[in-house]
């Protein structure tokens, strides 16, 4: 293949990533001010679809629809060790926290892995495994709701629903004031806990503050497409719900360009599909956790970072993995097991063991980015 041949496939690959993160984002607004106008709960959404990570789901479905398996797999196991390892390392880094996380969400956090890695002993997941798997998630993600419509922490709610959706008026959402996860917010605020109400103006407020803190690096990371999703404010659910429709046509044409584009790449750099997903394509359509994992935790919300984190892994390794091996079996032998399990049950054990000491720290953080590091320079070995 030709430099010029090359470089459009690099194009078109990042060019369908970047239109698969902007439908996305354009669906779960429209989605958001659809469902709430036909009266389903805000709160509701906000933390059903903080526990479903959209992006993956959608390139990783298209990869097993047009049978490339491994590489579907890959991006499982890549954006799971992303949110574990990058996402949660960048914040240990730049802003060092405390938090006391319930037990039930670090026993999830380390259990909820043990379901797939034992059907994929056998060498293969195939569509009664991915079956198994995908209906684990439905009463996880109840027990996660119950739990949280309960609590007076909210640790699982999505941004982009919250900014759409004034859940401060919704009757589902309980108050957000804690005093046991308050109390464990950033070191970068000195241990103070900021209201956490979910009220517009004052999460304004406490943004602008927490900003000007002396402590920790001044991050502020705004890698989502906020300014370029349309204002659907004051339109009707049906004019949204056409909206969501289309972005839905919009995310099938942008993973059907990333996944041809990249199976391209990998082939003419002579790499497998598993080792391009868990990387390249992986980083790329994750820079997004970023975000939603190191921006709370600089703006005093510590709670909803871990919330991100465990959603994300309980997703990752039931539902997305299930519906993959329900389209394709997918072959779990060779790197999977030798590469791929090893480095993500490591960055699930120093995450988890950080959270339960209640600190995330730099020395944490910076031994997650050097497994990422390993991670990669493993996949190409």
């Amino acid at each position: 293949m030709d430099s010029a041949a090359l470089v459009g496939l690099v194009a078109l690959f990042l060019g369908g990533v970047l239109l698969v993160i902007w439908c996305v984002e354009v669906f779960i607004a429209a989605v958001a001010r659809s469902a709430v106008s036909l009266g389903i709960s805000g709160f509701f959404l906000a933390v059903v679809l903080a526990g479903v990570d959209l992006e993956n789901a959608i390139l990783g479905v298209t990869a097993a629809f047009v049978d490339l398996p491994d590489l579907a797999l890959g991006t499982v196991f890549g954006e799971s060790l992303f949110v574990l390892a990058v996402a949660v390392g960048v914040a240990g880094l730049a802003v060092p926290f405390r938090m006391d996380v319930p037990r039930l969400y670090l026993f999830l956090l380390v259990l909820v892995p043990l379901p797939a890695f034992a059907l994929s002993l056998d060498g293969t997941l195939d569509w009664t495994d991915g079956a198994i798997l995908t209906v684990l998630f439905v009463p996880l993600l109840a027990g996660i709701f119950w739990r949280e419509r309960r609590s007076e922490t909210t640790y699982l709610l999505s941004g982009e629903v919250e900014e759409v959706v004034d859940l401060e008026d919704d009757p589902d959402a309980a108050s957000e004031t804690d005093p046991e996860g308050g109390a464990a917010a950033a070191e970068s605020n000195g241990g103070a806990a900021p209201a956490l109400g979910r009220g517009g103006d004052e999460r304004d407020e406490r943004r602008a503050r927490d900003r000007g803190s002396d402590s920790g690096l001044d991050l502020d990371l705004d890698l989502d497409f906020d300014e370029f999703v349309p204002d659907l404010e004051g339109k009707s659910g049906r004019f949204s719900l056409a909206v969501a429709v289309l972005a839905i046509v919009g995310m099938t044409v942008g993973s059907g360009i990333t996944v041809v584009s990249a199976e391209g790449i990998f082939v003419a750099f002579g790499i497998s599909g598993l080792a391009f997903g868990a990387t390249v394509l992986s980083f790329i359509a994750s820079i997004e956790e970023l975000a939603l994992t190191v921006e709370p935790v600089r703006q005093g919300r510590a709670h909803l970072a871990v919330g991100n984190v465990v959603g994300s892994t309980v997703f990752y390794v039931t539902a997305n993995v299930g519906v993959i091996a329900l389209l394709r079996p997918v072959d779990t032998t060779g790197a999977v097991l030798a590469v791929h399990w090893p480095f993500f049950a490591a960055g699930l054990l120093v995450v988890a063991v950080m959270l339960a000491r209640g600190r995330v720290t730099r020395f944490g953080g910076g031994v997650l980015l050097l497994l990422y590091v390993g991670y990669w320079i493993a996949n190409y070995a």
